[in-house]
């Protein structure tokens, strides 16, 4: 059996009062800091673009298949949008400051706006959006490793979802007839 070193209350809370200014942050936080919350913010651009993206989509959405490929650009799009109060308020544990700012979205993030003509391509640029995206955040991940668990749990955690989204997406092609306008 392994013994693991657990550090004195004493001493725990003799460090916790220290920097209590830091708030989540403490003395034992391995990951850069500044680095992470950089990371972040990029990860916040590109999720703002996809939030923005869906629901173009879901509004000029057009032909027989319509309601149903909308109805899930919006929840694609709603779901994006709570990635992005995750990743502010990650950042802001973090003691960094997110950046909402509309200049710069686009050379922050990873993702494209883009323009689709028809469901098809509409579905396929989310797709593809999504699939840059899950390549992303494992990159993340690798990159965060076991320094920042709480970070790492929260790109989990939107790596789940935008798996999730890749797979409806690729239903939703599926049988589907390209278009050609």
């Amino acid at each position: 059996m392994m013994s693991t070193l657990i550090t004195d209350h004493k001493l725990l809370r003799q460090h916790a009062r220290k920097h209590v200014e830091a708030g989540a942050v403490t003395q034992g936080y391995q990951a850069g800091r500044s680095d992470v919350v950089r990371m972040l913010n990029a990860a916040l651009a590109s999720e703002l673009i996809c939030v923005l993206r869906y629901r173009s989509h879901y509004f000029i959405a057009k032909g027989i298949h319509a309601c149903t490929v909308a109805a899930e650009f919006l929840e694609h799009s709603n779901e994006e949008l709570q990635h992005v109060d995750w990743l502010a308020e990650r950042i802001v544990q973090l003691g960094g400051e997110p950046d909402f700012s509309p200049q710069g979205v686009i050379e922050r993030g990873q993702s494209v706006f883009g323009i689709a003509v028809n469901l098809y391509e509409m579905i396929k640029e989310n797709l593809v959006e999504e699939r840059v995206a899950i390549d992303h955040y494992k990159e993340l991940l690798l990159f965060i490793g076991d320094d920042d668990p709480t970070s790492s749990a929260l790109i989990q955690n939107i790596l789940q979802t935008e798996e999730q989204h890749a797979n409806e997406l690729a239903s939703l092609l599926w049988g589907l007839p390209e278009q050609h306008n």
